[in-house]
């Protein structure tokens, strides 16, 4: 536990911590515990793939012994929720969600096909880690695509890929990873996350 600035000291303003995000008081943390719960209980309906209570329950109590057990870094919410985008995303990623099912069925019963995988490097536009954290998890419960590492100082997402035939497949796996992080950041993101979406990554400024 690092200790806040002294009133009148010269330690670093409490509005922002050095990987600027903000600083959260203890109402705002318990708010933030609460999002990741609510979080991991969804992680794990979709895991088991059938919406009960005693999934939920289950769910509510796994996700409570995690937070508990090993907590992670505080991650802040500082945006806004959007009922349209809400929708959006959630549309978008049920479509996805079938649309790769059928295509990883169609790879697995394809005689005599051996699909090639391939790595790409995607750097996000918004680099806090919620943003991180939810595009990761959306991008890895569509089968096809798996996180192998994330690069939170960077913002960088690592990314394994099924059924690469070439270059414009990886290219296309990059635009659908940033997609997924336009959706989101609209969905929950703040109004200067939203605006940060029209930077253009580095990687495509120096890989034109």
């Amino acid at each position: 536990m690092t200790a806040g600035p002294v009133p009148g000291g010269s330690g670093e303003p409490p509005a922002a911590d050095r990987a600027g995000q903000p600083a959260v008081g203890r109402g705002g943390r318990w708010r933030d515990q609460a999002v990741a719960l609510g979080w991991l209980v969804v992680a794990w309906l979709l895991l088991w793939g059938d919406v009960s209570w005693g999934n939920l329950l289950t769910g509510l109590v796994v996700g409570a012994a995690v937070l508990f057990f090993f907590p992670l870094p505080s991650v802040t919410f500082g945006g806004r929720l959007r009922p349209g985008p809400l929708l959006v995303l959630a549309g978008t990623f049920v479509a996805e969600l079938i649309s790769a099912s059928v295509h990883v069925a169609a790879v697995a019963l394809r005689p005599g096909y051996r699909p090639r995988g391939g790595i790409i490097a995607v750097p996000l536009r918004v680099r806090t880690d919620l943003n991180l954290a939810l595009t990761a998890e959306v991008i890895s419960l569509v089968p096809g695509t798996l996180i192998l590492d994330v690069d939170r100082a960077r913002g960088v997402l690592y990314v394994h890929v099924l059924d690469v035939r070439g270059p414009e497949d990886l290219t296309g796996s990059r635009d659908r990873v940033l997609a997924v992080e336009r959706r989101i950041v609209r969905a929950v993101g703040s109004p200067t996350e939203v605006r940060r979406l029209d930077l253009e990554p580095v990687e495509r400024r120096n890989h034109p």
